[in-house]
Formats: structure tokens, C-alpha cells, sequence
């Protein structure tokens, strides 16, 4: 299959999908006689699985890892378990700074009910740092 029906069928972008190849993590297409990149099913399923892992915000560099652990399938998957831990713990960590972004932000819209910017309590909060 060509880039483009590659692209539908697994809601990547072409352009996506020649970055993929070029960093390593989707390998090089081959190509047909007039030159277009030809795809397999298998580039269909690592590219599902590269997808799958970016919408869990899982950096390239990890999803090399990932990639290539599976490569002997009898190994541990300590790696992976590690891995997704990690992931796990940034993913709390930013849902704790969101949260805390969410107060302030609340106490923020909150703190003034005046209707001139000389007066604005949100304003003069902004520009004093105070806690």
C-alpha cells in the first residue's frame, strides 16, 4: 500500500509517517519501480502501536524501547513495566500542577468584582506576588 492509504488506515499523518521512518521508529519503506514507498501489514500494526503510544504521551525515545524489547518475545517485561511507571508518575505529576493551576486560577476569576481596570483585584494579584 502506498503512504497515503497508510496514512487513512491508521490516522497518521504522511508526514508523520516519513518522520517515523526517518528517526528510526517505522522502518525504511521499500519502494516501487516508479519510486513510491510501498507498506506492509506490519508497518500497519508498528504504526497502530507507535499511535497508540504518542496518545499516551509516551516520548519517541521510549517508544524505541518498547519496539525493540518485543523483539524477543520470552524476555522480561520488567522494561516495559518500568517504563510505563514512569509515564504513569509524569502523568500524576501534571495533573497535580494542573490542579493547582485550576485554584489559583479560580481564586483569580473570583477575587474581583470591580468593573475598571485601575481597580482590577485580578490585576493588582498578578503583579504582587503574594501567598
Amino acid at each position: 500500500m502506498k503512504i497515503n492509504q497508510l496514512a487513512k488506515l491508521t490516522n497518521v499523518l504522511s508526514k508523520t509517517i516519513r518522520y517515523y521512518e526517518e528517526v528510526g521508529l517505522l522502518p525504511k519503506a521499500s519502494r516501487n519501480s516508479n519510486g513510491y514507498r510501498k507498506y506492509s501489514p506490519a508497518d500497519v500494526e508498528r504504526l497502530i502501536f507507535i499511535r497508540r503510544c504518542r496518545e499516551l504521551q509516551i516520548p519517541l525515545e521510549q517508544i524505541k524501547i518498547l519496539i525493540q524489547v518485543q523483539v524477543d518475545r520470552t524476555s522480561s517485561c520488567r522494561e516495559v513495566d518500568l517504563l510505563i511507571e514512569e509515564q504513569l508518575e509524569k502523568v500524576r505529576k501534571t495533573i497535580s500542577e494542573l490542579s493547582l493551576l485550576e485554584s489559583t486560577l479560580h481564586a483569580l476569576a473570583k477575587s474581583c468584582s470591580n468593573d475598571i481596570v485601575g481597580e482590577c483585584e485580578i490585576l493588582k494579584k498578578l503583579h504582587h506576588h503574594d501567598h
